[in-house]
């Protein structure tokens, strides 16, 4: 069993006991539950800004009530395994709303050396999340890479989700192979998010990245 697929089943199956994943909720809050993302602050702008903090600004739309969990402002690192070239990154994750349904997803990664050390920036990625009346997750993602990307899927449980490419679109400079993927997405026993992203290489699932994130805000 490969280290992406060890992930892929802990993620899931990890479990607190309720009093102390409120302690450790309630511990971890006091130094993110004030914190969100900046606002433009545009004069005239008529609509709600986006918000990465359920204590601020419009309230979640009852539609996203399964994704809940997901809104925040998370950081960590991970590993990468391009077609062969591995490497770690960095990441900072946005997850947020404006009160619609549909959570804005936003993420930068940077490479890091052998200290873990920042070198440059690597890709990044924007997309929306919703649910449809049939509770099936739709994503929809586009890379600075040169990909497009719709992806759909499930719930595994109120902690983790699971999602599937149904196409995926590379433009003439995106890279030559990427094949479809999933993608797995859970809260972690210490609240951390954990994801974990498989590609197909010739007709096998294979590792292609994966992280561990903290919730930095929200």
């Amino acid at each position: 069993m490969n280290k992406s697929e060890d992930d892929a089943k802990s993620i899931p199956a990890a479990k607190l006991d309720g009093s102390e994943a409120v302690n450790l909720a309630a511990e971890q809050s006091k130094t993110t539950a004030q914190r969100n993302i900046p606002g433009f602050g545009f004069e005239g702008f008529p609509l709600p800004e986006d918000t990465a903090n359920l204590r601020h600004g419009p309230s979640l739309h009852d539609g996203l009530l399964a994704l809940l969990p997901l809104v925040g402002v998370w950081s960590g690192t991970g590993q990468a395994n391009d077609n062969g070239e591995e490497y770690p990154f960095g990441q900072q994750l946005i997850i947020s709303h404006d009160g619609e349904n549909y959570l804005r997803f936003e993420s930068r990664l940077w490479r890091l050396n052998s200290e873990g050390e920042c070198i440059g920036a690597d890709q990044r990625e924007v997309g929306f999340w919703r649910i449809s009346l049939a509770d099936e997750i739709e994503v929809t993602l586009t890379n600075s890479r040169g990909l497009v990307e719709i992806m759909y899927g499930d719930p595994v449980n109120e902690r983790a989700w699971q999602l599937q490419s149904a196409s995926t679109i590379v433009t003439t400079t995106g890279p030559e192979r990427h094949g479809a993927g999933k993608r797995l997405y859970g809260l972690m026993p210490n609240n951390n998010l954990g994801w974990v992203d498989e590609r197909a290489v010739d007709g096998e699932m294979v590792p292609y990245m994966s992280a561990e994130l903290k919730r930095v805000a929200g």
